[in-house]
Formats: C-alpha cells, sequence, structure tokens
C-alpha cells in the first residue's frame, strides 16, 4: 500500500491551521478560503509533506468588501441571488450576511484578483467549489440585466410560466459556465506566464441528482466542453443522500440506494474523458444534530455506494476534518455532547487508506453484462418550480432543515419521483442501473456503446437538441432496448423549443406537441400507443404513464419492471436476461465490496467465504464467513486473494500511513503516521508467529499489543501515534 503523494489519490480539505490532532496522512490537502491567514496554511501542511492545493467557493463566500464597493468603488448587493419577495438567498445562518451571487463579469473580475494571491503562493491546483443558483432565485436586478444581454428580450419573472422558469434556469447555468471559464483561462494563463507553472482548476459539486433534488441549477456536464477545467469532486455525502425519496408509495430515506445513483452520474460525467474525478465522503455531515451512530451507519452506506462504481479510485476522504476529529455532537442517550467514539476514529481511518489502494487493475462483477442505464438531463434542473401555484416561492433547502421545507414548499416535489421512479424499482431489485447523461450522446462518439438497454423519460427534463434522437434512434436500430415512461402531460413540454418552432420553408419542417413525438418518428414509431415494437435489430418499450406513477404504489413499480423484462427479452438476446437479486456484490482486486437491499426480493443473509479482514471493523478480525442481512454493507479484504507472491510481511490494512516496510531475516520494521496519539491497529501478512512487538516513539520504547492468526499467518497490532503523527514498529519473529 505504499503510495507516492504526487499521484493524488486521497485528500481532504480543511479550513483551519495545521494541528496534529488531524494530520490524516493523506496524499493531497485543500486549503479553504482566501483571507490574510492563507499563505501561512499552505506553508504549514506543505511543510508536513504534503501536496498543497485551494479551495474556495465561486458562488458563496465573505466577498462583502466587493459588495459594499471598497474594491471598485460601486455597490454590488444588486449581485445577490434574490428570491420573489425580495429576499436575498443566504448561505448559512452567519453573524455576516453572505449571499449566493449571480456571477457577473465584475464578480468574476474580483475573484480573479482574489485567486491570484493564491496563485503567488505556490498551490499546484485550484477547486472553486459549487457553482449555484438556486431555483427561487433569478429576480435581482443583475440578474435582469443578464437576461436582457442573453436573450435580448426584456426580463419575465421566473414564476410566471413553464417557459419563464427554464429560459431563467437556462440563464443560470450559462453563467456560472461563462464565470468558471473566464476565470480558469485568465488564472491558467497567469500561472505560465508568470512562474511557468501548469496551474489545475477543479470544480468540486453535487452530483446532477442532488441539484435537481434540491432545486439548484448548475453547469455540471458542460464544464466538459471547457477546456480549463481539469476535472471534479464528486460532493456527495450523508446529507445529500438521506434526503427522502419515495419508493411504491413509501417516502423516507434510502441512503445507500441514493448515495448509488449519486456516485453512477458522477462517474458517468467523466466515464471516457481524461478528466480526473475525486469521490467524496464525510464522516458526519452539515446537519449537527444526529448522533455518531448515525454518522457512522450512513457513512458506511455512502463509501460502499462509491466503491461500487470501479470507474473512479480518486477520494476526498473528508471535508473538515477538524470537525470530526475536535467536534462534539449529540451523545446516544440524549444527554449532552460527545466526542467522537475512538472505535469511530480508527474505523475512518482504516477506511481513509483504504480508499488510496482502490486503482485496481482486476474488477469482477456479476453484472458486467447487463449495460442497463436511466438517462437523465442538465436540463432536468430547468424545471424545477410549479410555476402559478403556492410551491412557486418554496424556499432553499439545503439538506440540514427538512422540517423548515415541508413548511414552507412542496415536499413532493421535492421527492423528485419522475427520476427515481424509473431508476429504483430496478435498482431495489439488483439490477445494476446507472444515470447516464444524455447530453453527453452528442458529446462523445460511442457513447451509448456500454449500455445494452436505456430508460428515458421527458417528463422531468428535456433534450437540448434534435440530434440526440439521431443518436438515440441509431443506438436502438443497432440492438439497443430503449424503454420511454411518459404521457406528454408535462407543461414544460409547451415551452419555446426546437419541437415546436417551426423555422422551415415550403411547409417542410414540422412542430412537435412534446420531443417525444419527434424520437418517435425517427425510430418510425408515430402511432404508438404504449407496448413493445420492434425497430431494426433492437426494441422500444413505450409505457404511457407519468414516470412518479412508477413510484407511487407497487403495482406501478411493477409495471416499469415489467417493461422492461419484455423489452429485454424482444431483443432475444440470453446474454441479457433479467436477474433480480437482493444485493450488489464487486471485487476489485482483493477487496469485496457488498451491499444488501431493504425492500427486495428476498431477506436471505448474502453469504461471503473467507478468510476475509472485516475492514469496518477496527479491530481487524479474520472471518471464515460473513453474512450480510438486508440494509448491511460490507467492505472486506480476501486474504487469499491479496496474499504477496514473496514469503514477506505485507499490508492488509492499516489505520496509518505505513512508510519503508522493510521485512528482514527475524523480523519487520516499518514506520506509521497519523493523528497525534489516536489509537491505531494494523494487520499485516507475516510469514512466521512474532515473539515481540515493540513501538519506538518519542525517545521511548514500549511493548505493543498483537495477535497471531495462524491460519491466514497474519498478526494484528495495536500502537498510537506519537504527539508527533509518527511512530516506529518492529516485529521480531526470532531467529
Amino acid at each position: 500500500m505504499a503510495k507516492n503523494r504526487t499521484e493524488e489519490r486521497t485528500g481532504f480539505q480543511e479550513s483551519g491551521a495545521y494541528h496534529p490532532d488531524y494530520d490524516l496522512q493523506t496524499d493531497f490537502v485543500m486549503v479553504y478560503g482566501i483571507d490574510g491567514t492563507m499563505e501561512q496554511r499552505i506553508g504549514q501542511w506543505r511543510d508536513k509533506g504534503y501536496v498543497v492545493h485551494l479551495m474556495t467557493g465561486i458562488a458563496w463566500g465573505t466577498y462583502n468588501d466587493y459588495l459594499d464597493g471598497k474594491t471598485d468603488g460601486r455597490t454590488h448587493w444588486d449581485e445577490a441571488q434574490t428570491d420573489r419577495s425580495g429576499e436575498m438567498i443566504v448561505h448559512g445562518k452567519k453573524p455576516v450576511v453572505i449571499p449566493y451571487m449571480v456571477p457577473t463579469l465584475s464578480f468574476t473580475d474580483f475573484l480573479a484578483e482574489r485567486i491570484r494571491i493564491a496563485v503567488d503562493a505556490g498551490v499546484e491546483a485550484i477547486h472553486l467549489e459549487e457553482p449555484e443558483f438556486w431555483v427561487n432565485g433569478g429576480y435581482s436586478e443583475a440578474f435582469k440585466r443578464e437576461w436582457l444581454l442573453y436573450y435580448g428580450e426584456p426580463w419575465s419573472p421566473p414564476h410566471a410560466s413553464p417557459d419563464a422558469q427554464y429560459r431563467a434556469s437556462k440563464l443560470k447555468a450559462f453563467l456560472y459556465t461563462r464565470a468558471l471559464d473566464r476565470l480558469c483561462a485568465e488564472m491558467k494563463d497567469y500561472a505560465l506566464l508568470k512562474y511557468g507553472r501548469r496551474l489545475r482548476f477543479y470544480v468540486p459539486t453535487h452530483s446532477l441528482i442532488n441539484y435537481t433534488q434540491w432545486r439548484i441549477v448548475s453547469p455540471e456536464s458542460r464544464l466538459l466542453e471547457l477546456p480549463s477545467i481539469d476535472g471534479y469532486i464528486a460532493q456527495i455525502w450523508t446529507g445529500t443522500s438521506r434526503t427522502p425519496n419515495v419508493y411504491q408509495g413509501v417516502r423516507k430515506e434510502r441512503t445507500f440506494e441514493t448515495a448509488y445513483l449519486e456516485y453512477g452520474i458522477m462517474q458517468e460525467l467523466v466515464r471516457g474523458t481524461d478528466r480526473r474525478m475525486w469521490f467524496l465522503h464525510d464522516p458526519i455531515e452539515d446537519n449537527p444534530n444526529y448522533t455518531w451512530s448515525d454518522y457512522k451507519q450512513n457513512y458506511i452506506k455512502t463509501v460502499v455506494a462509491s466503491l461500487l462504481h470501479p470507474g473512479v479510485a480518486h477520494y476526498e476522504v473528508s471535508p473538515w476534518p477538524r470537525r470530526i476529529f475536535q467536534g462534539k455532537y449529540p451523545s446516544e442517550d440524549g444527554v449532552g455532547k460527545a466526542a467522537i467514539p475512538p472505535d469511530y476514529a480508527t474505523t475512518l481511518l482504516h477506511v481513509m487508506h483504504t480508499l488510496g489502494n482502490m486503482a485496481q487493475d482486476e474488477v469482477e462483477t456479476e453484472d458486467a453484462a447487463q449495460g442497463i442505464g436511466v438517462l437523465i438531463a442538465d436540463s432536468a434542473m430547468f424545471q424545477r418550480m410549479k410555476p402559478e401555484s403556492e410551491a412557486a416561492n418554496a424556499g432553499k433547502y439545503d439538506g440540514t432543515d427538512p422540517e423548515g421545507f415541508k413548511k414552507e414548499g412542496d415536499t413532493e416535489l421535492l421527492d423528485f419521483s419522475p427520476f427515481y421512479g424509473l431508476a429504483l424499482p430496478l435498482l431495489k431489485h439488483g439490477i445494476p442501473v446507472r444515470p447516464v447523461q444524455l447530453d453527453n450522446v452528442r458529446r462523445f462518439a460511442h457513447y451509448l456503446e456500454d449500455y445494452r438497454v436505456l430508460l428515458l423519460s421527458y417528463e422531468y427534463m428535456k433534450p437540448e437538441y434534435p440530434d440526440l434522437h439521431y443518436a438515440l434512434a441509431g443506438w436502438v436500430r443497432e440492438g439497443g432496448a430503449l424503454i420511454y415512461v411518459g404521457d406528454d402531460s408535462d407543461s414544460y413540454h409547451r415551452i419555446r423549443a426546437w419541437w415546436n418552432e417551426s423555422k422551415g420553408s415550403g411547409g417542410r419542417a414540422r412542430t412537435y406537441g412534446s420531443p417525444r413525438e419527434h424520437l418517435f418518428e425517427q425510430l418510425q414509431l408515430g402511432g404508438a400507443n404504449g407496448g413493445i415494437y420492434k425497430a431494426g435489430k433492437g426494441a422500444v418499450g413505450y409505457l404511457a404513464v407519468r414516470p412518479d406513477d412508477c413510484a407511487a404504489s407497487e403495482a406501478g413499480a411493477e409495471a416499469l419492471r415489467s417493461t422492461v423484462r419484455q423489452t429485454m427479452e424482444a431483443l432475444g438476446d440470453p446474454a441479457l436476461g433479467w436477474r433480480a437479486k437482493p444485493y450488489f456484490k464487486i471485487r476489485r482486486g482483493p477487496y469485496v465490496i457488498a451491499a444488501m437491499m431493504e425492500e427486495s426480493v428476498a431477506d436471505e443473509p448474502l453469504v461471503i467465504d473467507g478468510p476475509v479482514v472485516d475492514l469496518f471493523d477496527p479491530s481487524l478480525p479474520v472471518k471464515r464467513e460473513v453474512r450480510l442481512m438486508p440494509g448491511e454493507q460490507t467492505l472486506l479484504f480476501d486474504v487469499e486473494a491479496g496474499r504477496p507472491a514473496a514469503d514477506e510481511a505485507a499490508v492488509i490494512s492499516a489505520s496509518s500511513r505505513i512508510e519503508e516496510l522493510d521485512s528482514q531475516a527475524n523480523g519487520f520494521t516499518f514506520i506509521a503516521r497519523g493523528p497525534a496519539n489516536m489509537r491505531a491497529t494494523a494487520r499485516f501478512y507475516c510469514p512466521r508467529m512474532p515473539v515481540s512487538a515493540v513501538l519506538e516513539c518519542e525517545g521511548k520504547t514500549e511493548p505493543i499489543a498483537w495477535e497471531w492468526d495462524s491460519g491466514t499467518r497474519s498478526v494484528l497490532l495495536e500502537y498510537r501515534h506519537g504527539s508527533e503523527n509518527k511512530a516506529n514498529v518492529r516485529v521480531d519473529w526470532g531467529s
């Protein structure tokens, strides 16, 4: 598990100064925020051996000097995002008002001057996080000016009609795309000219699924068209994934399933490109009102969900480790607050270091031949308001106050059932359905080749270009199975768009009541009215109902599954059989990752044969068998699969960064690095039973506890990191 930090496999973000209590020993650190202490903080982390990046917000921050006019002599409060009632949309509940911004050219220039300071400080990469424009915004004077410049017509209130809302959201996505392109290109040029250094830019962003569900507009896949952007961080964690959704009529948290879909669309976002993607995990979340046991349970769900997507092997292991390892949260008995339990802290470090070893050449899954996807487009973010209704002024929801949103807005809208109605009925039956980025079909040749079955509905999104349908129709005729779900009832079908604006001459152009009609015309299914149809070598299943009906009841979910099964059968390909099961399982090298589903086809446990080591247990027990019950997830190390070819010491798992591991004739030594004074455990392959194990730390030598497992020829060690985050360990097995 020895790793080169320049590979940047694992990292974290932190706004505080360096502190030994949260020195996680990852490859890189993202120093957060541009203030008077930034250069000092950069130097502190660099001196500890980290590759140093910078992270700052592009939509919000302590930018009051700019707002108050101290930077250019003109106040800019009219650039704050504003809702229908004239209230600013603000970030957090701090004494200082921090509004979300309309990214004007002036604001972009202001950010450039601040980021120039970070470039001068020598950071190797910059992360501009969360380009977010809230759906209930779009009423400020700055936005009205941008509307006039973009559309060449006077501003229309976003709540006035579906067309106004769609156009407002499309403009919001454009504004942040423009800001990022301008800012990143300018700073890259500056770094190259002044320092001869190639600066990298990344965008930490929530998933398209979450932004749509939370009613936020962001550029998402549009950033793939910007050469100045080098990649993303997938900001997915308990706070996004525990947002309730509806399956078979029951609204509740489904953290694992939602996280699986969220990580899936983020993996899909960069599939086939040279862009970097880090998956984020958070051992707690922004809402500070849960207990440590709740945080741990949901953290495990998100980690396992992410590991089921082997196309990504880089991770942000934590945002804000200071609030994890120094923070306190409600105790289990409801009395007072408690610091992190030592066992959970040790488990976190095991997982964090294991994540740095996930770039495995060998990946095995039972679902490799399936290739089943649910299409989703950036335009899903553009129609997340019910115009001219009470919900048109629904408040901001960011995952921290679910009860508040229920009081202010439309919980049914927050459910995002049209999408989950297509995804959950398959996912709950163990079908490896993945979200597929519709916008990428026209960006990348052969984008759909990895998929045999696709589900599509235009009731919650719209195709922005007609040539998407030519590609989809060609994919079907070459042997794909397309399942379309929808009844053309969505009010956004009537926005001004290519399918209903006739611009042809001589009577040749046609208009369509919905984009589905144009798609079916390309498939020569103009008169279809529900059912299964052949199209070339492929097949089309048409379920003429609203997709949220598939979430509303057990019958709706089964109707969807039945249509998918029948459409797959119409292809006549035995390799594409419907294989329902209550679990997901994958191997990545020696690692076994598995999850048992609730609300699925069976309740019998999933049995995984050993010997395996449970990496979610800080004592790293060797198990001869693991039985996984519904609602449980696991991360295991297969001892025999991971055994080194040479008969020497090797790491199975450690809650430390292991360096300078040296096997000798009578034992082995290594250096362990990690947070100060924290209890640590490690299991090593060990050719012979030890006779002793000692720790050298802070000038003292002391024996440490060890436990030998003869069946696997491995030893468990228990030790501590010193106050200087370093310990030397020696294990002897004698002559």
